[in-house]
């Protein structure tokens, strides 16, 4: 019997034996961000009042004295090289989706002619605050010709600079903002940056509103948990879909999925366990706060959930996150798939983006209070967020964009692409009784005793942490005390859902303020202004409360009627990026710059593009070069039996040999049909112009007959004999950990 690759690969997987090793024990307090130059470090090492300087930065945003960044830059390069540090690069995240560094060493020449051809460790202020990377190859948008290279980083102090390590050494990570000659933001950091002071602002208007004079800043407080797959390495060798696209291209369903959801916080097995505790390992050496890891309800699919950050730092540590688990899981001779779809017909992978806001005396604003006065606040806040939903629901469905998640969102796995929000009876009940003047009679269990609420005198009724049971069919749930987005793909920075919520909210927060500040300014007593602004808000966005079943065709039907948008793919969204009001709420908090905004809708859409040609070649070139030559000898040998049993029984026979040939010849023909029409269309549309036609003429005409293609091939996968067929199969990589 002949032998493929891949059988090969299965036979040396089965041979292997499972390693023993024991990790070494530690104690995560005691290792906890000894790689990361925090501010525990920095009061060790730096001067007291320059120390204090740093703090305020953090702490209230301050401007980086002039003179301090060289004793910071001294302090942290010798902290660096203590560790064996050879690098340092200022590490920044440009609108491809992904990281960038450019790493030099910490070495100069000695000036005079005595000391010639003398090194000397170098990292001063002007080294540290600012670089100048070649700029030239990454999006723009248009911000800068193709021709002009000069782009800048910028130390972004509010992150700690951290050590990564490799088999070669040690570098320096500078977290950085990346900017154009002229000043306009090339990256996802410096909007991000700008999105939280605008809704720090607009909640320090409503705070004080309040009468909190102590609160110097609002922080949005982020924790993102992470989806991810693990499949054995060696399998990648023979899949330049998974390789290059990170998806599946090919695949026919194995025979188990996750019908019996058996995988689903299932015992970890101890290969994967063992790439784990590295994980856990290293991200508390890096500071980042890794709190819970389990079994996902997809085989081979796994997450892990951090605790609550400021959104800046939150950021910066996903995105070091995903690193982390693609480097560890190479150590461990596995690979880690963060695309979110890698394989069809079972869950694909997302982040849920919980989010909430918190004052500077530590009073997370999403939390019921146990006074009139805290309920009122919490109330005026909840409001706020489904102001913000309601009003900008384009805003925050581009935070969630990418032609891999048009694969998972409005699946039967992930929320609907509908921007609704869940609260519960409970709530809902209270909102119901200040916006309509009664009790609707629902969510009484708490003891509640039904009559009109008057915000400011009466109590609420005691809200615990949960106040229902969860809705995974919903986008943005209330859990208790924050919002969980859960619309953000797994593979993409959180960056832009989080810059679309602080910004949604801040302009609501703002409208509030307005309105306030206003019926004060008539006299009005604040209890009374508070009491009616909710009432009106209640009423205007009750629409975009949804607690019921998210996957449902009545729950699409009724979305309309209440005329919430229904953007079911990446395209469809961007083509509104320009829309007047989507722009309006970035310029209104100065998130972004009109020019910024249109680059950035020219990038994206761009990216989708790209995508989704690479997909498409890869399909073409594994359709002809792979699948059909194996599924072409095979069919000779089909032919063959086929003819041989027409030769013995005769020509009139009904052969079930004869109709397998000609089913098996069916999806040979149809593949090869396929394959020539996406062929041609992809030459077609490589001659479009502009940006739009492209895009759509991607989503349109390439992704439904890469569809095509795949139904042939994947019936195929089930026709050829085993020992042919090229590529690993889906019950080889998913259940083989």
């Amino acid at each position: 019997m002949s032998h493929t690759p891949r059988t090969g690969i299965r036979t040396l997987i089965a041979a292997d034996k499972p390693s023993n090793v024991p990790m070494q024990s530690y104690s995560p307090v005691s290792i906890y961000g000894k790689d990361a130059f925090t501010m525990q470090t920095m009061r060790e090492r730096l001067p007291k009042n320059v120390y204090l300087r740093i703090e305020r930065i953090f702490e209230k945003g301050e401007a980086l004295k002039e003179g301090d960044a060289d004793i910071v830059a001294s302090a942290m390069r010798d902290w660096a090289i203590e560790r064996g540090a050879t690098h340092y690069t200022h590490w920044f995240q440009p609108m491809t989706g992904t990281t960038a560094e450019k790493h030099d060493a910490f070495l100069s020449t000695s000036p005079g002619s005595k000391s010639e051809g003398r090194l000397i460790n170098e990292f001063s202020g002007k080294m540290l605050v600012k670089g100048e990377p070649d700029a030239s190859s990454f999006p723009s948008g248009g911000i800068r010709s193709t021709f002009e290279a000069r782009g800048y980083t910028a130390w972004d102090p509010s992150s700690p600079a951290f050590l990564l390590e490799n088999s070669l050494g040690k570098t320096l990570y500078v977290p950085s903002i990346f900017i154009s000659y002229t000043g306009e933001s090339l990256d996802h950091k410096t909007p991000l940056l700008r999105s939280l002071e605008a809704v720090s602002k607009q909640a320090l208007r409503v705070l004080r509103l309040f009468g909190n004079t102590t609160a110097t800043h609002v922080d949005a407080m982020v924790g993102a948990e992470q989806e991810y797959f693990l499949i054995d390495r060696r399998y990648l060798t023979l899949r330049d879909d998974l390789k290059l696209s990170g998806r599946t291209l090919f695949g026919a369903m194995s025979s188990k999925g996750q019908e019996l959801e058996d995988h689903y916080f299932g015992s970890i097995g101890s290969r994967v366990l063992a790439f784990m505790a590295e994980v856990d390992k290293r991200m508390f050496s890096l500071g980042i706060p890794a709190r819970t890891r389990h079994n996902e309800v997809a085989p081979a699919q796994f997450e892990l959930a951090p605790m609550y950050e400021r959104a800046n730092l939150a950021t910066d540590h996903n995105m070091l996150t995903m690193e982390v688990l693609r480097s560890t899981a190479e150590r461990h001779g596995l690979v880690c798939l963060l695309h979110e779809k890698p394989f069809a017909g079972i869950n694909g992978s997302g982040k849920h983006n919980n989010w909430s806001l918190c004052d500077s005396d530590g009073n997370n604003l999403l939390d019921p209070g146990s006074t009139p006065l805290d309920n009122a606040q919490f109330l005026v806040f909840l409001a706020a967020v489904l102001r913000a939903v309601h009003r900008h629901p384009i805003v925050l469905r581009l935070g969630t964009i990418g032609a891999g998640n048009d694969h998972r969102l409005g699946a039967n796995e992930a929320p609907s692409a509908i921007l609704s929000i869940f609260l519960g009876e409970q709530l809902c009940s209270i909102i119901d009784s200040i916006a309509l003047g009664k009790n609707n009679g629902k969510g009484d269990s708490s003891g509640w005793v039904a009559g009109d609420i008057k915000v400011g005198v009466s109590t609420l009724p005691p809200l615990p942490r949960d106040v229902s049971d969860r809705n995974r069919t919903s986008p943005f749930a209330f859990t208790g005390n924050k919002f969980e987005f859960r619309a953000v793909g797994s593979s993409t920075s959180i960056a832009p859902a989080n810059i679309a919520l602080n910004t949604a909210v801040a302009c609501a927060l703002d409208d509030i303020a307005t309105e306030l500040e206003a019926s004060l300014g008539k006299g009005a007593p604040f209890s009374k202004a508070v009491q009616g602004l909710l009432a009106e808000l209640f009423r205007e966005h009750r629409p975009i409360i949804f607690n019921g079943n998210g996957y449902s065709a009545e729950w699409a039907q009724e979305a309309a009627e209440r005329k919430l948008p229904n953007l079911k793919d990446s395209v469809s969204v961007l083509e509104r990026h320009s829309d007047k009001e989507v722009m309006e709420a970035f310029l209104r908090q100065g998130v972004l710059t009109e020019r910024e905004l249109l680059a950035r809708q020219e990038v994206l859409l761009e990216n989708y593009i790209r995508d989704v040609h690479v997909e498409t070649k890869l399909v073409l070139d594994i359709g002809h070069a792979v699948i059909l030559p194996a599924a072409m000898r095979w069919m000779h040998t089909a032919g063959k039996i086929a003819l041989a049993s027409r030769d013995i029984l005769g020509a009139g026979a009904n052969l079930p040999e004869e109709k397998y040939f000609h089913q098996l010849r069916e999806h040979v023909v149809g593949l090869m049909e396929a394959l020539d029409a996406l062929d041609v269309k992809h030459e077609e549309l490589d001659n479009l112009e502009g940006i739009r036609v492209r895009s759509e003429a991607a989503r349109d005409e390439l992704i439904p007959r890469m569809a095509v293609c795949r139904e042939h091939a994947d019936a195929l996968e089930k026709f050829v004999d085993d020992a042919l067929w090229p590529l690993p199969k889906y019950n080889e990589m998913l259940w083989q950990l």
